[in-house]
């Protein structure tokens, strides 16, 4: 009877380029899993260096910090049974490889280099890595593992050749990030290798932010029957044990409690408060400060930045001119209470004043227009921007995706701002973000449990109140009709015909595409958000400015 098998899941955040910190983790976790009996333990893509590293790796200073830093830890363990999977970049006979490293009692038993680099949306490997070739599993106590890193198992050619090779059991190390299509979809290809192998399928991947992508950890084991046999937790770091044992068939993981799936409410905010939390810490800021205008917007981004750094680091503004209604300053008020945050109100009126007679001359009989409605964004981004400076918070911008996407927010004004949370957030979203954080407050929220945002403000329409009566429906359609054309011309890239088949006014459609292509170069210079979607504003989608290009019309 072959000795039972615990299999150590090392579920953990690890920040790009710090090497230091990083190896403090892998030792912690590593010694964690010895201390309950571990005899394998399989960290994240990339783990030591961070991921995704980017440039950083063409450092050559950079290169062999980590390398060294991997060498340590290999001589830190060298009096110790377990056996180690720690992903890195790896330099071998002069070439740079995003590898995994495998080592036990102080020797590396294989160095397993990624063989398929991703180069669509947000990644660019084949940039920086070279791609490995076919190699075979390590062999631990007579069991064979392969190993494969992340892209190497959204296609056959890699787990074809492990299972060639005698493999028993698939290891598959992981930095994937989250969108709110892709959970499942990871199962599934999954199953696929399983199915295509009849191995059994280890699978462990990151948790935290880095910059604009989010990884919600999820890790999990398939079994050879294809089942899910055992699930990690979301969002949360974790060094998890699995029970292995060997049947007639081969090595097989005894079911374990796992976690349960998320609601998909749950699941995204959870996202945007694990992405703004890392990029203030991880970034070293000592908290944010916020425009709260009274609107659902900024409401729901002061909640999220509660959640994720607690209220005593959040300050709100409220910057009130002759056209804010007492309305939207009673919601602000009412909002920064509820949440528990600091709210300074600041008129802008003198400023605006000063503005218009240093102008005067210049916009000499010409009629007022959006020009001065833009001042007035541009004055309340100075004031964030200068409170910014002063008390070194970061300025958190509260733009959503439909915004963005049609050029509805001011360069220079409410793009001001270090990081935008709801960057990929369509309005719609917006509203039923707001109501699921009434009712609920996430797992590691730092906020209230009551309800954060007032009624009225989730009741009333949508406006910048840079003018008399204005709302956004003035020059809109409503959100849900403008959001299904945005979703198909941005996440689809369908045809305007398309859209038009689909119900859809040709006049509206193409409203919204040529509103879409022309605030491209606002987007090119808006600050980093969160990545929810599987076409983010950002390295997703790489349109160029100048573009003559319109379709259908």
């Amino acid at each position: 009877m072959t000795s039972p098998l615990k299999i150590a899941l090392a579920q953990v955040n690890s920040t790009v380029g710090d090497l230091e910190g990083n190896r403090e983790a892998a030792i912690r976790a590593t010694e964690q899993a010895l201390s309950q009996g571990a005899g394998l333990i399989v960290f994240p893509e990339m783990f030591l260096p961070g991921y995704p590293p980017e440039d950083l790796v063409l450092k050559a200073s950079f290169q062999q910090d980590a390398c060294d830093c991997v060498r340590a830890i290999v001589r830190r363990f060298a009096g110790d049974a377990i056996c180690v999977v720690l992903p890195t970049l790896w330099k071998a006979r002069g070439k740079l490889y995003n590898s995994a490293i495998v080592f036990q009692r102080g020797e590396i038993l294989g160095e397993f280099h990624k063989q398929e680099l991703p180069n669509y949306g947000v990644f660019d490997e084949k940039r920086v890595f070279h791609a490995g070739r076919p190699q075979k599993p390590f062999e631990l106590d007579g069991i064979k593992f392969g190993v494969m890193i992340c892209e190497d198992m959204w296609r056959p050619g890699t787990t074809h050749g492990l299972a060639g090779f005698g493999a028993d059991i698939l290891l598959v190390v992981n930095g994937s990030p989250y969108d709110v299509e892709k959970t499942h979809r990871r199962e599934d290809l999954a199953r696929e290798r399983v199915k295509e192998s009849g191995l059994p399928l280890v699978y462990v991947n990151t948790v935290g932010g880095q910059d604009e992508l989010v990884f919600d950890g999820g890790s999990f084991v398939i079994g050879r029957d294809g089942r899910t046999t055992w699930r990690g937790p979301r969002w949360e770091e974790a060094v998890s044990i699995t029970q292995w044992e060997k049947d007639r068939e081969g090595w097989r993981c005894l079911p374990g409690a796992g976690a349960g799936e998320l609601a998909e409410e749950e699941d995204i905010y959870t996202a945007l408060v694990t992405g703004l939390r890392d990029y203030v810490q991880k970034n070293r800021f000592p908290g944010l400060v916020i425009g709260l205008s009274g609107g659902i917007d900024s409401a729901l981004s002061a909640a999220i930045a509660v959640d994720a750094i607690g209220a005593n680091q959040v300050r709100a503004v409220m910057m009130p001119s002759r056209y804010t209604s007492r309305k939207s300053l009673e919601d602000a008020g009412d909002c920064a209470g509820r949440l528990g945050v600091a709210l300074d109100t600041i008129s802008i009126e003198r400023a605006v004043a000063a503005y218009d007679a240093t102008l005067k001359d210049v916009f000499r009989e010409m009629e007022p227009d959006v020009t001065e409605e833009n001042i007035q964004a541009r004055i309340r981004g100075q004031i964030l921007m200068a409170i910014s400076n002063k008390f070194g918070l970061m300025v958190l911008t509260t733009g959503n995706k439909s915004e963005m996407a049609v050029g509805y927010a001011t360069l220079y004004g409410d793009m001001c701002g270090g990081f935008s949370v709801l960057k990929d957030v369509y309005k719609t979203w917006v509203y039923r973000l707001a109501a699921w954080r009434n009712k609920n407050r996430p797992k590691q929220g730092k906020g209230p449990r009551d309800r954060v945002i007032p009624a009225s403000i989730l009741e009333k329409a949508p406006t910048a109140e840079l003018r008399e009566n204005q709302t956004d429906q003035d020059s809109l359609p409503p959100y849900e009709e403008l959001d299904a054309i945005l979703t198909g011309l941005v996440e689809e890239e369908v045809s305007a015909d398309t859209l038009i088949g689909r119900g859809h006014h040709r006049d509206v459609v193409n409203k919204v595409q040529n509103l879409l292509y022309s605030a491209e170069y606002k987007r090119r210079q808006a600050p980093p958000g969160v990545k929810i979607s599987p076409k983010h504003f950002g390295r997703d989608r790489r349109y160029p400015i100048t573009n003559r290009y319109r379709d259908g019309l």
